[in-house]
């Protein structure tokens, strides 16, 4: 069993599970973490969504991974200590934990309550704190420390297990739904892609009031999208006939593909100032045919995840809309299973480890 290198060790011991090696192999990890401050909350973990971002990191894939590293970055518990300058949350609170957990608090986007885009973010897992450059643990283990700033209530109606791939999931959607525009009743969305963030795409774009067209290589998947998600019309991207069919008929896509494709399609399937979101992040450059964007007054943009306050708001709006991830709901010695299954996206849509019944301390 790993423990936590020399020069890392503060008073309070954590059990939780890690990567030592670019393998991605997870196994227990005992590690500590800082005493409760002033401004703290100590949060005991209860379940902790794993993004795609985990396996990218465990495997070393961007190059950054900071061994060793213990993922999760979409973590619900409850509150079981807070220091005496917090104000927003009591001992009991259910609260949820997302992809950030500091940042420079000076800059213009910290300001606008955009903390996401600081040049000086810290991440949940596998980066350092600004105060001490301590290493940063993520939620794969059993609590976590963290400055109020960056907690978020989680709301009671809110199921905390498929809520949880929410904070950063659902924040990544509802912020670049928010920022571009995308939630005028009556338009008509198309969503590329129905996997992680697709399928969370097509229940906010149906709480919103819009039209929505799944876009997949998956012929599949139609009975899924519109029978079970709630999607209008879907649409197969291998399918040139129905592709032409539909062009010009969009005002908004979402592009959720992580993996290289061309955006000629899309783009041909927007109205004259149609706007593409990019959420996926493929390894490779996209083609751009600028023709057609150009004699449409087409956008393409991009978006991250959402500042604190927008991923307050996403919950609510999430609460009130019943809107939740469908999970798979799976115990932390079934860890590297499930990243073998998301490897060949085999999960419909996001695995959840229920950390709280299956992490015990030690063993």
């Amino acid at each position: 069993m790993a423990k936590a290198p020399a020069g890392q060790e503060f008073p309070r011991k954590v059990f939780g599970w890690a990567a030592t090696d670019k393998s991605g192999i997870l196994a227990p990890f005992h590690f500590s973490r800082r005493e409760n401050g002033d401004e703290d909350v100590t949060v005991k973990i209860q379940y902790c969504g794993v993004c795609h971002s985990d396996l990218h990191m465990i495997k070393n894939d961007w190059g950054v991974a900071n061994y060793p590293l213990v993922p999760g970055h979409e973590i619900v518990g409850v509150v079981t200590m807070i220091g005496c300058q917090v104000s927003e949350f009591k001992v009991g609170d259910r609260v949820g934990v997302g992809v950030i957990v500091d940042s420079c608090r000076s800059c213009e986007s910290c300001h606008q309550d955009l903390e996401n885009y600081c040049p000086q973010a810290v991440f949940t897992y596998n980066s350092f704190l600004l105060k001490d450059m301590s290493k940063t643990y993520g939620g794969y283990s059993d609590f976590i420390v963290v400055d109020q700033r960056f907690v978020v209530r989680f709301p009671d109606g809110l199921p905390p297990d498929a809520g949880a791939p929410l904070l950063c999931a659902g924040t990544t959607v509802y912020s670049s739904m928010k920022y571009y525009g995308v939630t005028e009743p009556g338009k008509h969305l198309g969503v590329c892609g129905l996997g992680g963030l697709g399928h969370i795409v097509v229940k906010m774009g149906k709480a919103f009031g819009l039209k929505v067209t799944v876009i997949s290589s998956s012929p599949n998947k139609e009975a899924e999208a519109v029978e079970r998600l709630g999607a209008d019309s879907f649409l197969v991207s291998s399918d040139p006939a129905k592709i032409k069919a539909a062009f010009g008929t969009m005002d908004y896509i979402i592009d959720t593909v992580s993996a290289a494709h061309s955006l000629a399609p899309l783009t041909a399937l927007l109205k004259v100032s149609g706007k593409i979101v990019i959420l996926g992040l493929p390894d490779k450059p996209m083609e751009l045919p600028f023709f057609p964007m150009v004699m449409g007054r087409k956008l393409i943009g991009g978006s991250n995840i959402g500042g604190m306050k927008e991923t307050q708001e996403m919950l609510d709006f999430c609460a009130k809309h019943n809107i939740t991830a469908d999970i798979e709901l799976i115990q932390m010695e079934e860890i590297n299973t499930a990243m073998e299954r998301l490897s060949k996206s085999d999960v419909k849509y996001r695995f959840v480890i229920d950390v709280g019944n299956s992490l015990k301390s030690g063993s």
